[in-house]
């Protein structure tokens, strides 16, 4: 039965990174065109994007245009997602990720005619050779039996200690390092996404754990530790959501994908070894493997984003050009929308 589960949940979570993937590119263009009406970005406090329809396409649904799948439905991808973690450990969902980076990139490159290098290429097949190594080593999931469990599990100390980390960074990064460096070093936006994600996941591993038992005939909804993990899955999702529309409107996407997912995977796989001590009962070689898998990954993920450097001299530039200057960003927040339209339209910044 556990080996049942751990393959639905591996499934969802290759099906949840193909729409998520796919939903980069239909999202961006979103943000485009509203950038472009509005004449103010996301990336400098614009808002516009929630009104543009083709920003909702990519949000909820799924749609072919001239042949190539254009938009992919982030809400179904989330939801798979989601209910990937109720069946298989966050150390073998959070990996596959990787898919969401090639799917992401290919789209991208034949989309957004932002060019994937031959070496971007190869990034792409280390990336899934090793997610391979990663699920292949994954360990087994212990079975839980209440949500009082995971509650236990959540306010172990050392797990706390690394909750409160997260948050004190992620406080200095939105009111410290963000107004200062945010649209000149892609780290700042997705760092934030990557920090809150790893709460996120956790508490979703939670909720989704509880909803699982709850269907089975165990109510935890009679819990008060389920209503809170639900509290912390949507502030911490609405504020993935808000930072990573600015990484995505101020830089490239084949250069926000690889990045977020290497961060994100790294916190992410770190909570869950600290909250649900997956590494428990493994020996050193497997241990090994898992690390000798992530190193692959990220070594992929870093190729991805030097190619991107072959287009631009500059590093972590912005998605069209070079790193916007403060006067740009000045422009841009003054709302000069001609300028905006020209850039946007001709697809590089002067």
């Amino acid at each position: 039965m556990e080996g049942s589960d751990e393959n639905r949940g591996v499934v969802l979570a290759l099906l949840s990174s193909g729409f998520i993937g796919a939903s980069f590119i239909i999202k961006k263009k979103g943000l485009r065109r509203a950038a472009a009406v509005s004449g103010v970005r996301a990336g400098v406090g614009g808002y516009y994007y929630l009104l543009e329809p083709l920003w909702w396409l990519g949000m909820v649904t799924i749609n072919a245009v001239h042949g190539k799948l254009e938009s992919a439905n982030l809400i179904v991808g989330e939801v798979a997602n989601f209910v990937a973690y109720a069946f298989a450990p966050a150390v073998l969902v959070t990996p596959l990720g990787a898919l969401s980076i090639i799917v992401s990139a290919v789209l991208a490159h034949f989309i957004l005619k932002e060019r994937l290098h031959q070496l971007g290429i190869l990034g792409c097949v280390m990336c899934i050779a090793g997610s391979v190594i990663l699920v292949i080593h994954a360990p087994k999931e212990h079975p839980i039996a209440s949500v009082l469990e995971i509650w236990n599990m959540a306010t172990q100390p050392a797990f706390l200690l690394y909750v409160s980390s997260v948050v004190v960074l992620v406080f200095i990064l939105v009111f410290h390092f963000s107004p200062r460096c945010g649209h000149t070093n892609v780290l700042v936006f997705t760092g934030i996404c990557s920090l809150m994600g790893s709460l996120s996941v956790m508490s979703v591993k939670a909720l989704g754990t509880s909803l699982k038992l709850t269907f089975e005939g165990m109510n935890q909804l009679i819990y008060p530790e389920t209503w809170f993990f639900m509290l912390v899955v949507a502030t911490c999702v609405i504020t993935q959501m808000n930072y990573l529309n600015k990484a995505l409107d101020t830089f490239n996407t084949a250069i926000v994908s690889p990045i977020y997912y290497v961060m994100f995977t790294t916190l992410t796989i770190l909570a869950s070894i600290i909250m649900f001590k997956d590494w428990d009962g493994q020996s050193g070689s497997t241990i090994a493997s898992e690390i000798c898998g992530f190193v692959v990954v990220l070594s992929g993920t870093i190729l991805l984003h030097v190619t991107k450097d072959f287009e631009r001299s500059p590093s972590f530039g912005g998605s069209n050009s070079a790193p916007p200057s403060p006067s740009l960003s000045a422009q841009l927040c003054s709302g000069n929308g001609e300028f905006l339209k020209l850039s946007e339209e001709d697809g590089a910044l002067s």
